[in-house]
């Protein structure tokens, strides 16, 4: 296997990693720099979608919401009432909200924006 400065670079461009975490990522890919990038992809997506959940939650727990919407372009994805997060307490699966939003960040890729909606009908998106 032989691993290029190029494809160490292609790597460090498209994903943003240092030069050792690219040549790592192209050794465990047999020196192939797209499957070096998707090797690193998800990791980094996973992140993203951590950060999403954990600022819905943090804005929910502050009160004064009534549903939280994934939207894509004009189209609502998702829209999730607060209150299915405090059926599901009851009902032992409180997490199935929050994992439910990240499934369809997940699924929807980051073209789309999650919003949450007051009780006023105001809009914030989540960045």
């Amino acid at each position: 296997m032989d691993i290029t400065v190029e494809a160490v670079e292609k790597v460090i461009d498209a994903t943003g990693v240092d030069f050792k975490t690219a040549k790592k990522a192209l050794e465990e890919t047999d020196g192939n720099p797209e499957d070096a990038i998707k090797y690193l992809t998800p990791e980094k997506d996973n992140t993203e979608v951590q950060d999403i959940i954990d600022k819905i939650k943090a804005r929910v727990e502050e009160g004064n919401v009534t549903k939280v919407q994934i939207r894509r372009k004009d189209e609502v994805l998702l829209s999730l009432p607060v209150n299915v997060g405090i059926i599901g307490g009851v009902v032992g699966v409180a997490a199935a909200p929050w994992a439910f939003i990240a499934g369809a960040i997940a699924a929807f890729g980051f073209g789309c924006t999650v919003e949450i909606v007051k009780k006023d009908g105001t809009v914030d998106k989540v960045e």
